[in-house]
């Protein structure tokens, strides 16, 4: 479980403020188990604390004194490092279609059919289904990682889609810039691959050229220098074999096997969290779907009352318990909805943080690697330098030796055909 920096224990409960000193002494002594607490906006509710059951009334000092006609967790979770203690980032949305809704928390029971009282300003705003606080409510916000401009920081609203009039979530935007860093990586592979057949081509033909009889019948030290020029070529076509071996096996290979791998993980990221954002979806129509049916209940529920107050009947009063009950049991069930969504955004959240360091990891990952190899292939183009140079030596050597009168000297002494010359005729 993801625990940000200064949150909360997990024994505390969201929202607990520890009550004034003497204030409840003043007052009636709850019974065994039962805690009092304040919420955010200052209104006190109890908790019990062996069930975890919360109620905004008091809870009876003996029995037959009624207590919450149905247990429910506080929907007013406080906001720990800048995101609220069930998971939800306190950062407002950048667009989106969305649902203000004011906190439940503050009101009287949800089953109650009196109004609850109304808060000033919203506290929070709906944005596809993922809760934020309303900007005007906003309290001041902590990174995660406020020393580093981190993924898990900036995405977790959606944005505008440029291409049409949907949106894009945060996280795809990072998943498209991780793929857009896999498709370079395989278009680099490719590049070396092209480098390789070019250095294996080149080598062929450097090879073929050096099996070329031209000037072959060249003699002396510029013959020799000539054969050496010739048999360079051979050595630098297997200095070329050597190096595009070199670079498959050391650049080419380990590029595609990265991309390949990288490509896995992106795509067990890519499913684990839409299948968490489209769970988030469903708690959330769930919840307006509960949201309707109370506010059914509480209008009926009231119509029920006014019918009391026109004519006093015991069917009427039946009715009116009835509604009561029903009104009780569909404030229960939005709690209970509203509990499990934000449990769903809480592991939403939760995921988000893991999957985007992760892909912070994974992107510096396979940077360092495509830098690694590309250093690799400099080196492999230093050495191959480094030896066509070695190539090329012997060749300089002789070129240096050439001696043409040397040459002279050699050819006529094998050649030559008598060295008398002619004189003139005598009469």
């Amino acid at each position: 479980m993801l625990q940000v920096e200064g949150e909360t224990s997990s024994t505390e409960k969201p929202g607990m403020v520890p009550p004034p000193p003497g204030e409840e002494s003043q007052t009636v002594v709850l019974p065994p188990g039962w805690q009092s607490y304040l919420s955010p906006q200052g209104r006190r509710y109890y908790v019990n604390t062996a069930t975890n059951e919360t109620t905004w009334e008091r809870p009876g000092s003996s029995p037959g004194i009624p207590a919450s006609p149905g247990p429910h967790r506080s929907s007013l979770p406080p906001t720990v490092n800048g995101y609220h203690a069930s998971g939800t980032p306190a950062h407002p949305p950048e667009t989106a279609h969305m649902s203000v809704r004011k906190s439940t928390g503050d009101s009287q029971n949800l089953g109650s059919s009196s109004p609850g009282k109304k808060q000033s300003k919203e506290n929070t705003i709906t944005i596809n289904c993922v809760t934020f606080p309303h900007p005007d409510t906003m309290p001041e916000q902590q990174l995660l990682k406020p020393t580093e401009w981190s993924y898990c920081d900036y995405f977790w609203a959606d944005k505008k889609d440029p291409q049409g009039n949907g949106t894009v979530a945060g996280f795809e935007l990072l998943l498209q810039k991780q793929l857009k860093g896999k498709q370079m990586q395989k278009e680099m592979s490719e590049f070396i691959r092209e480098r390789i057949k070019i250095e294996e081509e080149y080598a062929k033909n450097l090879a073929k050229l050096s099996q070329n009889s031209l000037a072959a019948q060249e003699e002396g030290s510029l013959g020799e220098a000539w054969a050496q020029v010739k048999k360079s070529l051979a050595d630098e076509a297997e200095v070329h074999l050597k190096f595009s071996a070199k670079l498959h096996s050391e650049v080419e290979k380990p590029l595609m096997n990265f991309r390949e791998n990288f490509k896995k993980d992106m795509k067990k990221c890519d499913h684990h969290i839409a299948d968490l954002r489209k769970q988030l979806a469903s708690r959330y129509a769930a919840v307006e779907k509960a949201r309707k049916a109370l506010t059914e209940r509480q209008r009926d529920l009231e119509m029920k009352t006014q019918q009391l107050e026109i004519k006093l009947s015991n069917k009427t009063e039946e009715d009116i318990k009835k509604a009561r009950r029903k009104s009780t049991q569909a404030g229960d069930d939005l709690m209970r909805c509203v509990d499990l969504y934000n449990q769903a955004q809480s592991k939403w959240f939760e995921e988000m943080v893991t999957t985007t360091l992760e892909l912070e990891r994974l992107e510096v990952e396979r940077v360092e690697m495509i830098r690694q190899h590309l250093c690799q292939y400099t080196q492999l183009r230093h050495e191959t330098d480094m030896f066509n140079q070695s190539t090329v030596e012997p060749v300089d050597q002789l070129l240096r030796k050439v001696d043409p009168a040397k040459d002279r000297e050699l050819w006529v002494r094998e050649h030559k055909t008598g060295n008398i010359r002619p004189v003139d005729m005598e009469i």
